[in-house]
């Protein structure tokens, strides 16, 4: 017969049972764990960049974004109010001197300017009149000014004779007064009709020279007219490329409406951004960096927009090498313009990791198989370098690449196979 076993001893059992598979799961748990630790604390030292703790100088820069644009652009605008007739070229199309882009309907302003010749000629005719008029009334002029001047003169001879024969006794009295009346009378009438000439001559040249003036403005508005008549036909300015076109045949366009870009894409420039508490550190002829993809040149910063917009500064920068081969119209840069310069200072090499001067948590190999986390505080910064103000010292090995998986990690391990 089967014994029956105690409760106690069937209780005892089933407890050792369940410490044993407990501490298997532990085991097992611990492991797990473990591992995971491990695996997530490793890293290959492959997978890093490492920068190596110098000393020397930094020239100090400022960030600014920038986009690469032609050295030289032309805006084509329409002249007058219209409708585009014909298009001769597309974009992309590289352009001459005097190479036609587009045809214009110019019908009604060639119509107004043949109008305008027109009263050219009239004015010019009624001032060819004028003069000729003046000078016959001159003329006319003139001549009353003589008879009046041999009346005079014929005059006075009669007044002598008069005076003369009344000093022998042959005359009278009231014939030398009627001589001297008449003289007399003759000169004021003279004097009177020598300064009525002289104003005549002065109104004459004054109405001549406000007509010849008249004549002279409408020339200019006819020249004008001239000239738009040529700007509307709308032709290339200079040897470059044709980057847009209105190619809408039929479009109505109005005066200053924009038709036509031609781009001289050999030569290059940069405009640039930088935010306004930046602005007393970038001046014209400050040196720069321009960085685009893998490609670095070197600038000048030609002008400096005088306004802040929007919060930013606007800036232009002179490549040195302007005609580079990977230049291209609209590709982002940054620029880094340089303003001053330290010496002998602890510097890092620069990277995506750096935002600005202030405490940052890096990564440094304090042995061959590992990295440790340090507060490391940093300063100025140049295109290639960042100034080191504490938290490590010459020769301090220091992660520059993209770490942030394992920032929450004071130390981690450094696989160097």
């Amino acid at each position: 017969m089967d014994k029956k076993i105690p409760k106690s001893e069937r209780m005892k059992a089933k407890g050792k049972s369940v410490l044993r598979y407990g501490a298997i799961f532990a085991f097992f748990l611990v492991v797990i764990v473990s591992v995971v630790s491990v695996l997530r604390s490793t890293v290959s030292v492959k997978e890093l960049r490492l920068a190596t703790v110098d000393s020397g100088a930094i020239e100090v820069c400022v960030n600014a974004s920038g986009c690469v644009l032609p050295a030289f652009e032309e805006i084509i605008n329409s002249p007058i109010s219209t409708r585009i007739v014909e298009v001769y070229r597309k974009s992309g199309d590289s352009v001459d001197v005097g190479t036609p882009l587009l045809k214009l309907d110019l019908q009604s302003t060639e119509n107004a300017y043949r109008k305008l010749l027109d009263e050219e000629k009239m004015k010019r005719y009624g001032l060819e009149q004028l003069q000729i008029n003046n000078e016959t009334y001159h003329k006319e002029q003139e001549m009353r000014v003589k008879i009046g001047k041999m009346n005079l003169n014929r005059l006075a001879v009669e007044l002598r004779n008069e005076r003369h024969l009344d000093s022998l006794g042959s005359g009278t009295t009231d014939q030398v007064r009627r001589a001297e009346t008449a003289y007399e009378t003759a000169q004021l009438e003279l004097e009177q009709l020598v300064q009525s000439y002289e104003n005549s001559r002065k109104v004459k040249a004054s109405e001549m020279k406000v007509r010849e003036l008249e004549y002279q403005i409408f020339l200019r508005s006819m020249e004008e007219m001239r000239r738009t008549l040529e700007d509307a036909q709308v032709r290339s300015p200079r040897k470059a490329t044709l980057t847009f076109i209105n190619d809408q045949v039929g479009a109505q366009v109005g005066a200053g409406v924009q038709l036509a870009i031609i781009s001289d894409l050999s030569h290059f420039k940069v405009d640039a951004s930088i935010a306004d508490a930046y602005a007393d550190r970038v001046s014209v002829g400050h040196r720069c960096v321009v960085k685009y993809g893998q490609q670095k040149l070197e600038g000048i910063v030609s002008n400096v927009a005088p306004l802040s917009k929007n919060g930013t500064i606007a800036f232009s920068v002179q490549l040195v090498d302007d005609d580079h081969s990977s230049l291209r119209s609209g590709l982002k840069a940054d620029v880094y313009v340089q303003n001053a310069v330290k010496d002998n200072v602890l510097r890092l090499a620069n990277g995506s990791y750096y935002v600005g001067p202030g405490n940052y948590q890096l990564y440094v190999r304090t042995s061959e198989d590992e990295l440790q986390q340090r507060t490391v505080c940093l300063g100025e910064s140049s295109f290639e370098y960042v100034e080191v103000v504490d938290g490590l010292e010459t020769g301090d090995e220091v992660v520059v690449s993209n770490f942030d998986g394992f920032k929450n990690k004071k130390k981690i391990k450094l696989e160097t196979k």
